[in-house]
């Protein structure tokens, strides 16, 4: 048989899909700890030596691809001009790269402000503001403070172009930097795109800090991208389709994590109602939010204790619980899996709160306001009311007898009338787990990999 070997490897699991070229199918998946403490590679290791025993007949791999978040992904810190405005536009830049944003400032910084960002050891510092011909004072006095104060990591300079020959003569030889184009060249005019690919292609050459990740390179040969990037790759090319291979159309991927819960909406989520005028900035086609206090594992404390009354509504009274133990049970040990009926159910209450409050977030809103000609409606963000599809992934909605009520949560509902979740969408899980994986497919055969999603997808409802 010959194969596609795809690799992730996430900051608790590294996983291996093996896809069967002539069937275009997944031929088998196997997954094991990332050990990041000592050599990514031995984790890699064992999860191929499972994959073999589980596959029994012997497989020829014509191409390995590989993505990672093993070092925790990409922590960056975004500046901007306007925090509505520059400040937000970079931020999308770097969540759709895959990074985690820790932080965004705007205006001129502080030192009070920079000493915090050196604190944080961003991965990577995007500096944004002023659109083109407009603002540069603030750039140029932001990247001479952070040259000052001795930034580290490289720098993405994503702002006004007019500010480019000044941006370079204080970084030339004191700090590593990149030029892209500029991530709003005019007022509410998007262009994140190149700024995304230069954040990747510096992820590709520097970001591996993990462990044995130089043994990756010498076996596997590149990482290609940020996980995150991955499944962001392969829920716009399953939307979008192919010359050959028709795509679903607009949809919404739920990914609910041991740390975060992350929103994809491939959609232009313009207004439904022809009543309703648009505000603020452009939304991206391929949007990617990422909710730090929303995960199973890590952050399910956060999820809980800040929540309690709508928690308690989704675990009901069925069970008697110690809500203290379960989430030690959870912090303490990210790879738990629950595996009673009690525990399961723990579970979905906590991914029923993360689902509903990270759609919130990522959904547009609207609002009535009062011009001289009477009441109007403005809509901010997406408008996701009529998206088609919603698809789940993540172990806890895979491993769930309640994942159509975890989806469910996302939808449209008259308590939180103003937000423009979807109203009545198809219900898809990713039950293989592969959404990483095939967006590195694509970066092979997008035609295959549109194909074995369509295939691999189970619909709910």
């Amino acid at each position: 048989m010959e194969a596609y070997l795809l690799v992730d490897f996430g900051s608790t699991y590294t996983k291996l899909t093996l896809v069967d070229i002539e069937k275009e199918e997944v031929a088998a998946t196997a997954r094991a700890f990332t050990t990041v403490e000592t050599d990514v590679m031995e984790g890699f290791d064992k999860g191929l030596a499972l994959l073999k025993e589980k596959l029994g007949q012997d497989f020829e791999v014509k191409r390995v691809s590989a993505c990672s978040s093993a070092a925790g992904g990409l922590k960056m810190i975004a500046l901007g001009l306007v925090p509505a405005l520059t400040a937000e536009a970079a931020k999308r830049a770097a969540l759709g790269a895959g990074a985690k944003v820790a932080g965004v400032y705007t205006h001129d910084l502080i030192k009070s402000e920079v000493e915090k960002i050196l604190k944080e050891s961003p991965d990577i510092l995007l500096l944004a503001g002023g659109t083109d011909g407009g603002n540069k004072d603030t750039v140029i006095h932001n990247a001479r403070l952070l040259t000052e104060m001795g930034i580290a990591c490289p720098v993405v300079y994503a702002g006004n172009k007019s500010a480019i020959d000044d941006i370079e003569e204080i970084f030339k030889d004191k700090v590593e930097y990149y030029i892209t184009e500029n991530v709003m060249p005019r007022i509410n005019e998007l262009n994140v795109e190149p700024c995304r690919e230069t954040i990747r292609e510096i992820f590709m050459a520097k970001i591996t800090h993990a462990k044995g990740m130089d043994r990756v390179h010498e076996r596997l040969g590149t990482i290609s991208m940020p996980t995150p990037a991955a499944v962001l790759k392969a829920a716009q090319v399953l939307s979008e389709g192919t010359k050959t291979e028709e795509g679903l159309g607009d949809l919404v991927l739920v990914d609910i994590g041991g740390a975060t819960t992350d929103i994809h909406s491939i959609a232009r989520g313009w207004p439904s109602n022809p009543a309703v005028s648009l505000k603020g900035l452009e939304e991206p086609f391929a949007k990617r939010t990422v909710e730090g206090d929303l995960g199973m594992r890590y952050s399910s404390r956060h999820v809980v204790e800040d929540n309690m009354e709508m928690f308690k509504e989704y675990l009901g009274d069925d069970w008697d619980y110690s809500v203290e133990e379960e989430l030690e049970k959870r912090t303490q040990d990210p790879g738990y899996i629950a595996d009673s009926a009690k525990e399961k159910n723990f579970d979905a209450a906590i991914a029923k709160v993360a689902t509903r409050l990270s759609m919130i977030r990522h959904a547009g809103f609207v609002k009535e306001v009062y011009s001289p000609i009477g009441p109007m409606f403005q809509q901010t963000g997406k408008d996701l009311i009529e998206v088609p599809a919603m698809i789940g992934t993540g172990g806890v909605l895979i491993g769930s007898d309640d994942r159509e009520d975890i989806l469910r949560e996302g939808f449209f509902n008259q308590e939180e009338p103003e937000s423009l979740k979807p109203k009545g969408p198809d219900l898809y899980i990713d039950e293989s787990y592969v959404f990483s994986a095939m967006g590195l497919l694509s970066m092979i055969d997008e035609s295959m990999a549109v194909r074995m999603m369509k295939k691999d997808l189970k619909k709910l409802n």
